[in-house]
């Protein structure tokens, strides 16, 4: 065998490697296409099993998200629910107080434009859009303070909206929240 065969046929398997991986590539590419599309088109086709509407001009005048009803509260089975509104720069409340290796509800909405709810450290990362009631279940394994910064761009302000989710020893919880109060971070 010439030399000048040895590398003709050194091209044709050069070639023929080339064609399958390029193969093997759009085969991948084509399938993770289809699969985009079918999670987009069947979550664009089965909404929620459960969407909660709120006025967001009344938040603060009657039902679930007036003042007195914000922050975090002990239910009689043990688990908190807790209510926030994000607004036009602020969170209410600032500090949301909650009690460790306890199962957490976070109700949420906003009053004027999109917000989000981002608690660092967690896997909580919602949106609040007005109208709407964000509902987000969650655990806290361990005490500490966890940043809680707006991570929808809500306007000019949106840099300085942050609030504060202040975790502290379930027992303890349970003490501040005799009587049927609210607990707070106030105090602390």
């Amino acid at each position: 065998m010439s030399a000048e065969e040895s590398h003709h046929d050194s091209a044709e398997v050069a070639a023929r490697v080339e064609r399958r991986w390029a193969t093997i590539s759009v085969i991948i590419i084509v399938g993770m296409a289809m699969l985009a599309a079918f999670a987009g088109i069947h979550r664009a086709t089965m909404p929620q099993p459960r969407v909660e509407t709120t006025d967001p001009s009344r938040l603060h005048l009657s039902g679930e998200f007036v003042e007195s009803n914000l922050g975090s509260m002990l239910e009689t089975n043990g688990s908190v629910t807790v209510r926030a509104i994000g607004q036009q720069y602020s969170f209410t409340p600032a500090c949301i107080l909650a009690p460790a290796d306890t199962p957490i509800t976070l109700r949420a909405t906003s009053a004027d434009v999109v917000h989000g709810i981002l608690i660092q450290g967690t896997n909580v990362n919602t949106m609040l859009v007005p109208g709407y009631i964000s509902e987000q279940p969650l655990r806290f394994a361990r005490t500490g303070d966890y940043l809680m910064p707006c991570q929808e761009f809500c306007s000019f302000g949106h840099e300085g909206m942050w609030g504060k989710v202040k975790v502290i020893d379930k027992t303890e919880f349970a003490d501040r929240a005799k009587g049927g109060g609210r607990p707070s971070c106030v105090g602390q």
